[in-house]
């Protein structure tokens, strides 16, 4: 078997990638926060936003939502049954395939959703630049 050869980064790389998690990590925090703050958890915030946010056209499955949020199959059903329980979406069978769970939005879970996006672009005008700034620095 073929030994795989390291790279080591430079202490460049390493400042670049330091700044880039930083301000990553700044806007997540905030994001969380900011979910908090709108009775949601982070999870549903991000639920919703997947749901929301999803190319025209697409199904919104279990499936699907367990891909875009990197979860299990079964934790996206948990974090969907809470969030209807919360009423912030709606679970129905695919009408075109009946083994499928889509999760659509509700009245509510759109308003908050609309209005904690809002925030998020407020927040990513001033976090923006910095991010910008960071990834520059490692992909140059």
């Amino acid at each position: 078997m073929k030994a795989t050869k390291y790279v080591e980064a430079s202490d460049e790389e390493m400042r670049a990638l330091a700044e880039f998690r930083f301000a990553l990590r700044s806007f997540l925090h905030f994001s969380e926060e900011a979910a908090t703050r709108a009775g949601l958890t982070a999870q549903q915030h991000q639920l919703m936003l997947q749901i929301a946010g999803a190319p025209e056209g697409t199904i919104t499955t279990i499936g699907y939502l367990a891909e875009r949020l990197s979860l299990k199959h079964n934790t996206v059903v948990e974090l969907s049954t809470r969030g209807e329980e919360a009423g912030l979406v709606a679970r129905r069978s695919d009408p075109a395939n009946r083994r499928n769970v889509v999760v659509k939005l509700t009245a509510r879970g759109n308003r908050i959703l609309r209005r904690l996006s809002a925030d998020h672009s407020r927040e990513l005008n001033v976090l923006g630049p910095q991010l910008i700034r960071a990834l520059k620095a490692l992909i140059t």
